[in-house]
């Protein structure tokens, strides 16, 4: 980029390399307000649908979490990680359109950092299908839901730290505002570190709480 001409496109930093950029043909709002509506609807269901099984409260909303995140992972994370020039899309298709939005918050999806790509990659052809096996697995109450569920968490929360980490090491500077920075990067990604976390802690209870049972009764009989 010439010195003193305007910017290609808004990531950070301005000279990115960003052949054939296409902005975003959608606005923010319509791109929050669609992913948020079919967010609600997928818990709205697997809401509804785990109702009528006999499955405790604290289980159905873990099967909402599991729909949500596996979903998530598998077509809105599949689709950048196998999609390298999303930022040339011309025709408006939302899941480019998200990706386009959500770069302004971190460019090093806008730029195919390798970091990036490897934790989405991994993300969305390992754990967005064992999310949707965790979903199967509370509802017909599989004896490997626990740790399946505790192995998945491990694996966000490895990603998060992973993904933190490597920008702090990278300078942080990769959000075209602070708004985008606090919204988008900070805001959006803290989910995947607060939840994993707790699912993590009660898996391990139940876990453990089961080792201690199967002791006594060994014990017991012993």
């Amino acid at each position: 980029m010439a010195a003193g001409a305007a910017p290609l496109h808004p990531y950070i930093p301005a000279d990115l390399h960003l052949p054939d950029y296409v902005p975003n043909l959608l606005p923010w709002t319509t791109i929050l307000g669609i992913y948020g509506t079919a967010s609600v609807i997928v818990v709205a269901l697997v809401w509804l649908i785990s109702g009528r099984s006999k499955v405790v409260k604290t289980d159905r909303v873990l099967m909402c979490w599991w729909a949500f995140t596996g979903l998530t992972h598998t077509i809105l994370e599949g689709y950048y990680a196998f999609s390298p020039e999303f930022y040339k899309d011309k025709t408006g298709f939302f899941l480019a359109e998200v990706w386009k939005e959500y770069s302004k918050g971190d460019s090093r999806y806008a730029g195919r950092d390798t970091a990036i790509v490897t934790v989405e990659g991994i993300t969305a052809v390992l754990e967005g299908p064992f999310c949707l096996l965790a979903v199967y697995a509370i509802a017909t109450k599989k004896s490997y839901s626990y740790i399946l569920q505790f192995a998945i968490s491990l694996g966000q929360l490895y990603g998060t730290f992973v993904y933190f980490i490597a920008a702090v090491l990278d300078g942080d500077n990769f959000a075209a505002s602070t708004l985008h920075y606090y919204g988008y990067y900070v805001l959006l990604n803290s989910f995947w570190l607060l939840i994993p976390t707790l699912i993590s802690i009660r898996c391990w209870r139940k876990i453990c709480a089961s080792f201690d049972a199967q002791s006594q009764k060994k014990t017991k009989r012993g």
